[in-house]
């Protein structure tokens, strides 16, 4: 094992070029760093240091020495900055971006329980429904969907089924669908254009079918304002079905699932969040959320486990 100090010694004289300098400058006696650098030296069995002219120069095994010397010096700073933060207490500022439509449906209910556990700690819960191109160290985002390219960390905590959904008004008036050809001439509640692309609906026995909605004359950007047009009887939609059965728990007169064994592809649930050292509030949030995730999540047919 290197001593720290002795570490210490050789990379401030590598620096320095001068024993006086490096002394002043690490606040110790000329004659204590010689002898660290003497020790180290002697640890090694090789000389490091060589004196010419006024001023220090590295033997070649000094020159092959230093890069390990500082990644040693580097990795121990590390070692000491995780100790420190398991001392102290978790506090500062952290924010929180989140999919609108997870926003009031899980996230806003469940952080009362982070924020008790955590009285120092001051949130800033931002709601979005476009998903920030980077974030900040003490920053993490919470997304509904599929995020594409992004240059930060992506883990999946869930995979949400969807289903098709309608308020029994509606079906009364238009007829309730057997089979996904039925579809053809129903009113459609298009979610920022899903349905003109083209929807794939799957059955456990009878596989895939093509589904090609006719164009919606209502059209919203938002997914709780697309929940709440298909719940006026606007059309049908396709909804998570774990955002749709709470809604129907709540007020089961307002929305009738369609054609059950069928689903819509899963949509993920992701935390988002810079690459590198994370402070232990950024650790303890993503900690919080993995362990938050509704109890219906980890039991739904699609469902992903969420990455180490």
């Amino acid at each position: 094992m290197h001593d720290a100090d002795e570490l210490l010694a050789f990379a401030d004289v590598m620096d320095s070029g001068s024993l006086t300098l490096s002394a002043r400058r690490l606040g110790v006696a000329k004659s204590t760093l010689s002898r660290r650098l003497q020790q180290l030296e002697a640890r090694l069995g090789q000389p490091l240091m060589r004196r010419q002219s006024n001023r220090l120069e590295p033997t070649e095994a000094g020159r092959v020495f230093h890069d390990y010397c500082l990644r040693l010096i580097a990795l121990a700073d590390k070692g000491r900055q995780a100790l420190d933060e398991l001392r102290e207490e978790i506090s500062g500022e952290l924010t929180l971006e989140v999919h609108e439509g997870l926003s009031r449906t899980w996230v806003a209910p469940a952080l009362d329980a982070f924020m008790a556990r955590h009285p120092a700690l001051k949130l800033n819960l931002l709601t979005r429904d476009q998903l920030p191109g980077q974030a900040a160290c003490h920053s993490v985002a919470v997304w509904y969907g599929e995020t594409g390219e992004t240059a930060l960390r992506q883990e999946t905590v869930a995979r949400l089924p969807r289903g098709l959904y309608a308020h029994p008004d509606y079906l009364a008036r238009h007829g309730t669908p057997s089979h996904p050809r039925d579809l053809d001439g129903h009113a459609w509640i298009d979610l920022l254009g899903e349905a003109e692309r083209g929807l794939v609906l799957r059955h456990p026995r009878e596989g895939e079918h093509d589904v090609c909605p006719p164009g919606s004359r209502l059209r919203v950007d938002r997914l709780l304002l697309h929940s709440d047009a298909i719940a006026r009887g606007h059309g049908l939609g396709v909804l998570p079905v774990w955002m749709a059965e709470r809604r129907r728990a709540a007020h089961p007169d307002q929305l009738v699932r369609c054609l059950p064994d069928w689903q819509a592809s899963a949509m993920p649930v992701s935390l988002l969040y810079p690459h590198g050292h994370r402070p232990r509030k950024v650790t303890a949030l993503l900690e919080f959320l993995r362990g938050a995730c509704p109890a219906d999540w980890a039991t739904a047919p699609e469902a992903a486990p969420a990455e180490a």
